[in-house]
């Protein structure tokens, strides 16, 4: 991630303002704004993957699915971030005008290269303060294999790894799949 204008500082109130006139996406973290970089095909087909099975899914329920283009609010570290798929459930993201919700259940991030560090630490960290997250997902593009991490009842995140062959789980939403639905048409990196 690179921060534009030399690292100077922007209210969430300017960020989205700039963001709202801007050519391309930037995310936001504790005031510092970051260019969003472009994805290979197989980030793209994957997070299609992923954004078709969920929203075909929840179809007939209150809950939404976006992809990619919509911001997620984590108001307590002060950041807003496009997470490659999320869903919520709750009724105030329903009935918002804001152009972000801020009530997701699950949050779905494609890895890459370039990201996977940070997916894995400092967005996962922020993350985990939105009261309403209940499972983060991490999936793989140099290997068929999905990362779950459920928060439990006593407000532990628990890991359960998925491998191909296997039947993925998002029980956030009682949803599963085969895990190759996700990796349907992907080429992956090596």
């Amino acid at each position: 991630m690179i921060a534009t204008q030399d690292n100077a500082y922007f209210s969430p109130e300017e960020y989205l303002e700039i963001e709202e006139n801007s050519p391309i996406k930037h995310e936001y973290r504790q005031g510092l704004i970051y260019a969003m970089a472009g994805a290979s095909k197989a980030h793209v087909i994957i997070t299609g993957n992923t954004y078709r099975q969920l929203d075909n899914f929840l179809e007939n329920t209150d809950c939404i699915v976006y992809s990619a283009d919509m911001k997620v609010r984590v108001e307590a570290a002060n950041d807003f971030y496009y997470p490659d798929v999320v869903v919520t459930c709750d009724e105030r993201d329903r009935n918002s005008a804001e152009s972000f919700i801020r009530y997701p259940c699950l949050i779905v991030e494609v890895l890459s290269d370039k990201t996977e560090k940070f997916d894995r630490e400092g967005k996962f960290n922020d993350y985990k303060t939105l009261e309403t997250l209940t499972e983060y997902v991490l999936i793989s593009q140099t290997e068929i294999m999905v990362e779950c991490f459920r928060r439990n009842a006593e407000g532990n995140w628990v890991e359960q790894i998925y491998r191909e062959g296997e039947e993925v789980e998002f029980a956030s939403i009682n949803f599963s799949c085969a895990i190759a639905a996700l990796y349907r048409k992907v080429s992956l990196l090596r």
